[in-house]
């Protein structure tokens, strides 16, 4: 059996994570933001040196494929955590809205490649879709969890949020 080395790589980080636990906390977090923001490029910076433009106009055709995943992500993973919301019990409220707040996110940008391109699926598609799902998730997901929760106290940008997903994703594959 042959183990992944980016597999191996998770396994490793948790571990250094649980016996180090203070690697994140106070000034290093700024360092640790900066440099997984770097890393995030760099990784869609290669995608983009490896994917030819037909490629990537092939993968963006596939509209079916393209609902399909969206659909999964924003209503049928919610719907299958709501379909056990009368089941729980009044103490187990705050458990059950962890598990619509999981299940009403959007897929991550790197997970989803790097899972796509360890199965040697299509690139292209997960690379548009991982990105769509960010944008179309920074207005779902607290549409979602707005019909459980009573009260927030949020501040935060939606600009800010689709400049980081161009700067970091897009505009490193469209240079590669």
């Amino acid at each position: 059996m042959k183990i992944d080395k980016f597999v191996l790589a998770i396994i490793i980080v948790v571990i250094t994570a649980y016996i180090y636990p203070h690697l994140g906390a106070g000034e290093s977090v700024k360092v640790l933001n900066t440099l997984s923001s770097i890393g995030i490029s760099l990784i869609f910076f290669f995608y983009g040196l490896k994917l030819s433009p037909e490629q990537i106009k092939l993968g963006l055709k596939n509209w079916k494929l393209h609902a399909l995943i969206q659909a999964t992500t924003f209503i049928v993973f919610p719907l299958i955590v709501l379909a056990v919301h009368p089941f729980i019990s009044s103490d187990n409220k705050s458990l059950w809205l962890a598990f619509m707040f999981l299940a009403a996110l959007p897929s991550t940008v790197s997970s989803s490649v790097v899972m796509v391109s360890i199965a040697k699926g299509n690139i292209p598609a997960a690379i548009f879709n991982a990105s769509i799902s960010g944008l179309i998730g920074v207005v779902l997901t607290p549409l979602w969890i707005g019909f459980f929760m009573t009260s927030t106290n949020t501040d935060y940008s939606l600009i800010d949020v689709y400049q980081k997903l161009f700067l970091e994703i897009l505009a490193p594959v469209i240079l590669g």
